[in-house]
């Protein structure tokens, strides 16, 4: 039996669950409770917590660009709904923001969300509908032309019917994509989260007339029951 310093034995009542629960509490729905615990418990988020990143969703784009390298230094970027600011924080060293690599190309970063979203040093954020008619001149105005990259985490309000929001969700990609199309330079890089559900075939079959590669990823800080998924369109053809 194994035992500790002082003598006591781990076992039996002497061990601790370490995994955090959450009671029901009133007036809270067991679905709410189900996320928290989840929360909690979720080692991403943890990690977002002790690294100084607004939410888990920082590692997707990590991930994502480990594998592509889209966010290098010098490049110019739009993040779309980039609230709370995540992926404008893991951008901003890898693209030289702040100038603070030597030697290597300064990039830019510019937010755009509906809502207001506390500043990041390194990136310039707007309150903008992105749906606007001029969305895509105030962006090439703000960036100082067009874009090398343009990306977005953006997800549509759930309602609750996995049907709707995987349309809703396509239909916001969609929507971003398009923006792209007036934004991007020649060769840039377009990144959207997307929900596995079917109707994707015609958002594929738009990038793959407008970029040289189309790629559908799953990084592994997403989660596994979630069916989110990541398209990686690179090569923009202008």
């Amino acid at each position: 039996m194994a035992k500790r310093p002082d003598g006591k034995n781990t076992s039996g009542r002497g061990q601790r669950d370490l995994t955090v629960k959450v009671k029901t509490a009133r007036g809270r729905k067991s679905s709410s409770t189900r996320w928290l615990q989840r929360q909690l418990n979720d080692p991403y988020v943890k990690r977002a917590q002790a690294e100084g990143y607004r939410g888990r969703a920082a590692f997707k784009i990590m991930e994502l660009d480990d594998k592509y390298r889209f966010l290098v230094p010098g490049a110019r970027v739009v993040d779309l709904g980039c609230a709370p600011g995540g992926w404008c924080q893991v951008a901003v060293p890898r693209v030289n923001a702040l100038g603070e690599k030597q030697g290597k190309a300064q990039g830019r970063i510019l937010g755009v969300d509906l809502q207001e979203v506390e500043p990041i040093a390194g990136c310039e954020i707007h309150q903008l509908d992105f749906m606007e008619d001029d969305a895509d001149e105030k962006v090439k105005a703000w960036l100082g032309g067009k874009a090398d990259v343009v990306m977005s985490d953006m997800a549509a309000a759930s309602s609750g019917h996995k049907q709707t929001d995987h349309l809703r969700i396509i239909a916001l990609c969609e929507a971003a994509a398009y923006l792209a199309f007036d934004v991007l330079e020649e060769g840039g890089t377009f990144v959207s989260k997307v929900l596995a559900g079917g109707a994707e075939g015609e958002l594929q079959k738009l990038l793959k007339q407008r970029f040289a590669k189309v790629a559908n990823v799953k990084p592994p800080a997403s989660r596994p029951d979630s069916s989110e998924k990541f398209v990686v369109a690179t090569g923009f053809r202008g």
